[in-house]
């Protein structure tokens, strides 16, 4: 009677027969098949993965717009165009905010950083240097986390130019230094010699360095075999050799070298005289003014009517390179304040600066 119970009674043999053929006819469902999803769930997934809000035809759209206003940048000018870029550029960051399969999301960080690096270029020729820093370093990032390395030397290359013309030329020269590190033997580093280096060195007074950047960065043009005429200043391919030798006469300028000044500048005479830019020609013509000023017996005629060419010649589209370089030639011509073609220059300057594009340049601030 006290015997210990079983745990559980045992059931009638009728009752475990019934029990026994029910359990067999009822499927057995595991665990790992209660949580596997449907097949309708995977496929559906799988196409969320492969797809995004941006296909072929918007990659092209966004390329070839980009492409278009390096076109007509030197036609155009900034102010025309930095509207359409910044809504390109807006284009690109709302499209990777959705999501794309990977290489279509790597083709959008490349357009993304393009569109910000020609947004800094064109905030360098309006005398915005924060705003340049910003756009250049963006650029710069973008490119970085796609490897894309040509994007990113020139967004360097872009920095430097806007230290330049802030007149931080240290900080400009350290900027291109270290990006020719990167790639020393890259097509873009010919632009980061010229117009990074020699440049900002030659206004340090720091001779030797500067003519050692110059040949660097002509060596590397024959190296890549690169076009001989004047490329467009905002182009993200390598510079042609006419640019880069415009560049190194600006460099020879500021360290005094009057006859390299006038040789180099007339072996790209041709070149730059035949080119679309009419910045180029107008800078070249400021240039060469300069270099006739600083000759032991100074030509005032024929600088002070070069200068005034190249105002009419830069018209309605006032970048700072410009700007800045008139002015630099009126400054130098001081001490021939009473000659009549030195006022004459200064009436036209003063008459040119007073668009609005121009004043806003005056109203910058250079550091």
């Amino acid at each position: 009677m006290f015997a210990a119970a079983p745990d559980t009674p045992e059931a009638p043999p009728r009752l475990r027969l019934q029990h026994d053929e029910a359990h067999r006819e009822a499927p057995q469902i595991t665990t790992t098949q209660a949580a596997a999803e449907s097949p309708l769930e995977i496929v559906a997934r799988c196409r969320q993965l492969t797809t995004g809000n941006a296909d072929k035809e918007i990659l092209a759209f966004l390329g070839s717009s980009l492409e278009s206003v390096v076109a007509r940048y030197e036609q155009d000018g900034p102010q025309a165009l930095r509207a359409q870029t910044r809504s390109l550029r807006q284009l690109a960051h709302t499209l990777l905010d959705g999501h794309q399969p990977p290489r279509v999301r790597e083709e959008l960080f490349h357009l993304a950083a393009r569109a910000a690096g020609l947004l800094g270029y064109m905030a360098v020729n309006t005398s915005d240097f924060a705003l340049a820093e910003a756009y250049c370093t963006e650029a710069r990032e973008l490119s970085r986390v796609i490897d894309d390395l040509d994007t990113e030397l020139w967004a360097d290359g872009t920095l430097s130019f806007s230290l330049y013309y802030a007149g931080r030329y240290a900080e400009a020269d350290a900027c291109a230094a270290a990006a020719v590190d990167r790639a020393p033997r890259s097509a873009q580093s010919i632009r980061l010699l010229a117009n990074g280096r020699a440049r900002a060195l030659a206004k340090m007074g720091q001779r030797q360095t500067a003519a050692r950047a110059i040949g660097e960065a002509l060596e590397l043009s024959e190296l890549h075999d690169v076009p001989g005429g004047i490329t467009s200043c905002i182009s993200f391919e390598p510079y042609g050799y006419a640019r880069t030798l415009a560049n190194a006469v600006t460099a020879h300028v500021s360290l005094g070298n009057v006859e390299q000044v006038l040789t180099d500048a007339k072996e790209i005479d041709d070149l730059v005289e035949h080119s679309e830019s009419s910045w180029s020609r107008s800078l070249v013509r400021l240039d060469v003014s300069t270099a006739l000023l600083q000759q032991p017996s100074p030509d005032l005629d024929r600088a002070m009517s070069l200068g005034r060419e190249a105002l009419t010649l830069c018209g309605d589209s006032p970048i700072r390179s410009v700007w800045q370089r008139a002015r630099d030639l009126y400054e130098q011509g001081g001490r021939w304040w009473n000659e009549p073609v030195v006022r004459e220059y200064g009436e036209e300057l003063r008459t040119w600066s007073s668009q609005p594009a121009a004043l806003a340049m005056s109203h910058s601030r250079a550091v």
